[in-house]
């Protein structure tokens, strides 16, 4: 007889353990969540106080990357001068602008006044689907030039196979750009960043780049659904091992 109460308290004790540690496990997993949602909240006022500061030209921009600053350039406004490198001009594909598929046009630019050269995204073309090897047209002044962007990240990058033509290195049109083998393959001081052009739609090409987004809301919504899952452990628990455990069954007794 006293078997059964002892199987049940020790049933019990391990029920009330397990809702213990997954709730404090949600609990903690839905804090993490906003605290990197605060993080990327942080680092979007960050790019956005950049931007507003003055714009920086060729110089400045290669004096403070050589310095090892790129992070801190990062959505960085310039206004450079230079000479339009087209025989290195690349085109990577399986981009989208407006949902429809193409390659953005990456372009080196020599700056004016220095000795460095800065990848320029100039923007995006749709590809040919009846010769998929076709290289689009794209004007490519000759001379000096003015470019106004904002300093980004080198091209991100897409899953690829290891045959694929970026790894090759010979093809104009390419899923990715290894920097570093695109630098050794051109012989160009190549910084370790590239500028993505601003403006209107000119030379072939659009430029309605999508807005730079902390994706907080991701974070937010993670963070509702474990807390969310950390009340309905409570509230199961208390329902299950409290209410009808104990407070149920003296009530049936006392009526």
């Amino acid at each position: 007889m006293t078997s059964r109460p002892r199987a049940s308290g020790v049933l019990f004790v391990v029920v009330t353990l397990a809702a213990l540690v997954g709730v404090a496990i949600t609990a903690s997993l839905g804090r993490w969540q906003l605290g990197r949602a605060a993080e990327k909240l942080a680092y979007e006022q960050t790019l956005t106080s950049r931007a507003a500061l003055p714009a920086m030209d060729g110089a400045s921009l290669a004096k403070a990357e050589a310095a090892g600053a790129a992070e801190d350039l990062r959505h960085r406004t310039v206004e450079l001068e230079g000479l339009w490198l087209p025989e290195h001009t690349i085109y990577l594909d399986n981009r989208q602008m407006q949902g429809r598929p193409g390659f953005f046009v990456i372009t080196p630019l020599q700056l004016r006044g220095t000795s460095a050269v800065v990848l320029v995204q100039r923007g995006w073309v749709p590809r040919n689907f009846q010769d998929r090897t076709q290289v689009p047209d794209v004007v490519t002044p000759a001379g000096t030039v003015q470019v106004r962007g904002r300093v980004a990240a080198p091209p991100s990058r897409l899953y690829e196979f290891s045959a694929g033509d970026s790894a090759q290195g010979s093809s104009r049109i390419r899923q990715n750009l290894d920097l570093a083998a695109f630098r050794s393959a051109t012989q160009l001081p190549l910084l370790d960043l590239s500028v993505v052009q601003l403006g209107e739609p000119g030379e072939g090409m659009q430029r309605d780049w999508p807005v730079v987004s902390s994706g907080v809301d991701k974070h937010y919504g993670y963070a509702f659904q474990w807390f969310g899952l950390c009340g309905l452990i409570a509230l199961l628990y208390v329902w299950f091992q409290i209410v009808r455990r104990f407070i149920r069954p003296r009530r049936e007794r006392s009526s």
